[in-house]
């Protein structure tokens, strides 16, 4: 159970993020609704509330005020709703979209269509990897109703249309990803629930679970952290032990994650070992689905330096992070940015300003070169996170070029 100032900083951030408002905008709202021209509040002190270090006391009535809700609301424990894995009942609305249509018309479709929908597909997982979400979010939609219609308006065998049911399962989780990229997280999310159905229709609880675990992903990083931390188990569970070695690995690190950000170090840190000793069977099993194919050593690396960043243990994290870093590939400047930005982060709390503000000079340079609204929410914390050394003038510098 959360302490008082637990709760209410748990709240607080809850709220903020359900608004899309950074720590400054919440502070500069509140010093406006308390009258004050100068920022007794700022962002700092949002943030010593939000970790639960400092309680904002007289600050309470006005920052609930702000927030739309009342001072008990700030108060309570918060208790999300239990989240089940998501099924076509539960989240499909009247008109099911992968109903097919009674009298179709049009060719019979075959495994030939399957194929060309694969390799589809895939070009678009490829495309994500030098691509952001604004670049790629009107193509990966389109694709995804393009896949629909094939289901629906054409006819097919029984084993065609579970292929079909597959393949717009996996287009539905790159879409959503990319969708999620793009910053448009409710579309993101009724993509993957629509892609969690036609995975559990197709019998693919592989599948399944890697769009349950993206789901999870999205709700721990846009501040729905208990509902992502138990949907990513639930997405485990989904899998079962009969999933390939990779895909274990990968949501194992979606849990790991989850429990990163509720501050639950002991069950992250035992994920991250399960997730390695499961990518370590994956050499002696069959080929793995095609949509795990970025999953590997360097990805749980990085994975395993960013839960160690969040958790602030910078002497974990930075040697991780020099390491995977320095062997990254270039051409993949969205992930490139995001990663060296956990770096920034992992020094400044190191207290390493100049190194910081040398490698947050890299971030910005590369977070202007992809539309991604991911790496703008990144660059957001960085530059958040550097306040605290302003008076260093390499970060100095940096935060007036920002």
């Amino acid at each position: 159970m959360r302490s008082m100032s637990g709760n209410i900083g748990a709240n607080i951030r809850r709220l903020r993020l359900a608004r899309g408002w950074s720590q400054s905008d919440l502070a500069r709202r509140v010093c406006r609704a308390a009258g004050l021209r100068s920022a007794p509040v700022g962002r700092q002190e949002i943030s010593r509330y939000e970790v639960g270090k400092r309680v904002p006391r007289e600050w309470l009535p006005v920052i609930a005020t702000v927030l739309g809700v009342t001072v008990q609301d700030l108060t309570a424990e918060y208790q999300p709703p239990d989240l089940p894995l998501p099924s076509l009942d539960d989240y499909l609305p009247a008109g099911d979209p992968l109903a097919s249509l009674s009298g179709r018309r049009g060719p019979r479709i075959g495994a030939e269509t399957v194929d060309n929908l694969r390799q589809r597909v895939h070009g678009l997982r490829l495309a994500d990897d030098v691509l952001a979400g604004g670049d790629l979010v009107r193509p990966a939609l389109r694709e995804l109703r393009s896949a629909i219609r094939l289901y629906r308006e054409k006819s097919h065998s029984a084993d065609v249309g579970l292929a079909l049911l597959s393949q717009i399962g996996e287009v539905a989780q790159i879409a959503g990803w990319i969708a999620s990229d793009a910053g448009q997280h409710e579309e993101a999310e009724l993509i993957y629930r629509l892609g969690v159905s036609a995975a559990q229709q197709a019998g693919d609880a592989t599948l399944a679970g890697n769009l349950a675990g993206s789901l999870a992903y999205q709700m721990t990083n846009t501040g729905r952290e208990a509902e992502g931390s138990r949907l990513a188990r639930a997405a485990l569970e989904e899998a079962g032990a009969t999933a390939p070695a990779k895909a274990r690995a990968l949501y194992l690190d979606r849990v790991a994650w989850s429990h990163a950000k509720t501050g639950d170090a002991q069950p992250a840190m035992r994920a991250l070992g399960e997730a390695g000793e499961a990518l370590t069977r994956a050499d002696g099993e069959p080929e793995a689905p095609a949509y795990l194919y970025w999953v590997d050593e360097g990805e749980l690396q990085i994975m395993e330096s960013r839960v160690y960043t969040e958790l602030r243990r910078p002497l974990r994290a930075i040697p991780l992070l020099r390491d995977v870093l320095s062997r990254y590939d270039a051409t993949h400047q969205r992930e490139l940015a995001l990663y060296l930005s956990w770096f920034v982060i992992a020094l400044a709390d190191a207290n390493e300003p100049e190194e910081a503000a040398s490698v947050a000079k890299r971030v910005l340079t590369l977070s202007t070169q992809v539309s991604s609204e991911r790496t703008a929410s990144r660059v957001r914390v960085v530059l958040n996170r550097l306040e605290e050394y302003r008076d260093v003038p390499q970060v100095r510098a940096v935060l007036d070029a920002a």
